[in-house]
């Protein structure tokens, strides 16, 4: 999202939340990729809550810790991507009449103050001109994206004191989708559910731009500390018997039957903010220029409102490995939901996985892949910082 040096070098990437620390690398391999290290480390509860960032010298030193410790090969390059919490971001798509770039720079801040909650020059702000899929605009279409530069600062700031290089900065939503769509478009609306350990995330990507984004306070912490609660077994024990069993319990095994009574109302609660995000989406969505011709189902035209409409959606995070939940969601929403492929970009296909990282574990990885592949490609000019 931020630059910082004109050079593009070849970068990892770093994903930042309030309870882990994610690290990858990529590396080029003929045709397709390769990862070259990976690594995760624990961020005890309060050196970043909510986003925030309470304890920067604790945090240095866990990126130094994690850069140690990374599997596979030891990074060498100080070059580095990191995210910025979802949760303290605004992104918007508005539309601006067509004008020369250099124009498009000095207006879109002032249209940009009639979207973004906060002073404009409280933000950092970048912006990014959407594509259509079908091209018949006299208009702009302007993905903006803006963070409180008091988040912000704090973050560069333990990168650098960390020994980083800071390539870019950006926003979860964006890693996320740069790895589970593939080719970076996708012909109608899909949902993206990111399940960590301490909140949710919302995302709608179309065409070939994020479209919504919202961060839902419901995680898969919360399944373990309600399972805790109602066995009455202590947090460890709750988070194996949830891995274990999940919403999928032997027709037998009575003794851990309120495993998944338990989190039922959690995951009921998450269907219905599920619900109204994407009810929000389909009456709110403003133009998208999908094909006239199809939706990506048919060839027949398909109405506006129609191509709102989410057919599919798709779960990452580690909590998305939580057995029975893609069948739960599906049947509460009445919507196919799946399991995403964080390696749909990166390997060549019917691979899902590379033999050192599993599938399940790649979940979890998901930003932090994403992050990787703009680091790869060089891509730190795709967003335009003001």
């Amino acid at each position: 999202m931020l630059k910082f040096l004109p050079l593009k070098p070849e970068a990892f990437g770093l994903d930042l939340s309030d309870l882990s620390l994610k690290i990858t690398k990529l590396k080029k391999k003929g045709k397709f990729l390769h990862l070259d290290s990976w690594g995760e480390i624990e961020i005890k509860p309060g050196i970043i809550e909510d986003g925030e960032i309470k304890n920067e010298a604790a945090l240095t030193g866990i990126i130094k810790e994690g850069l140690s410790k990374v599997k596979g090969k030891k990074i060498k390059i100080r070059e580095v991507i990191a995210s910025l919490p979802e949760k303290k971001a605004f992104l918007q798509v508005i539309q601006m009449p067509k004008m020369k770039e250099e124009e498009l720079k000095k207006a879109v801040p002032f249209e940009a103050e009639n979207y973004i909650p906060l002073p404009i020059e409280k933000v950092y702000l970048d912006f990014q001109i959407v594509p259509p899929v079908y091209d018949h605009l006299d208009h702009f279409d302007i993905l903006i994206a803006a963070i409180p530069k008091e988040t912000t600062y704090p973050y560069v700031s333990c990168l650098k004191k960390a020994g980083l290089l800071p390539q870019a900065l950006e926003i979860e939503s964006q890693s996320i989708s740069r790895a589970l769509i593939k080719n970076g478009v996708s012909p109608f609306p899909i949902a993206i559910i990111d399940f960590g350990r301490s909140r949710a995330s919302f995302i709608i990507f179309s065409g070939y731009s994020l479209r919504f984004t919202s961060s839902i306070p419901i995680s898969s912490q919360k399944l373990t500390e309600a399972i805790s609660q109602t066995l009455k077994v202590d947090l460890t024990e709750a988070g194996k018997l949830k891995l274990k069993y999940g919403l999928k319990m032997p027709e037998k095994n009575a003794k851990y039957k309120g495993i998944s009574e338990a989190m039922i109302p959690v995951l009921t609660d998450l269907a219905r903010q599920i619900k109204k995000y994407l009810h929000y989406y389909q009456t709110h969505a403003s133009h998208e220029h999908l094909e006239p011709g199809s939706s990506g189902r048919a060839s027949r035209p398909i109405p506006e409102t129609s191509k709102k409409k989410i057919e599919k959606i798709l779960l990452c995070g580690r909590g998305a490995n939580l057995k029975g939940l893609a069948d739960f969601l599906s049947s509460e929403l009445k919507i196919s939901v799946k399991l995403g492929n964080p390696w749909i970009n990166i390997l060549s296909e019917p691979l899902k996985e590379v033999p050192e990282l599993s599938f399940e574990e790649s979940l979890g990885y998901t930003t932090a892949l994403g992050l990787t592949l703009r680091g790869v490609k060089g891509e730190y000019d795709k967003f335009t910082t003001l």
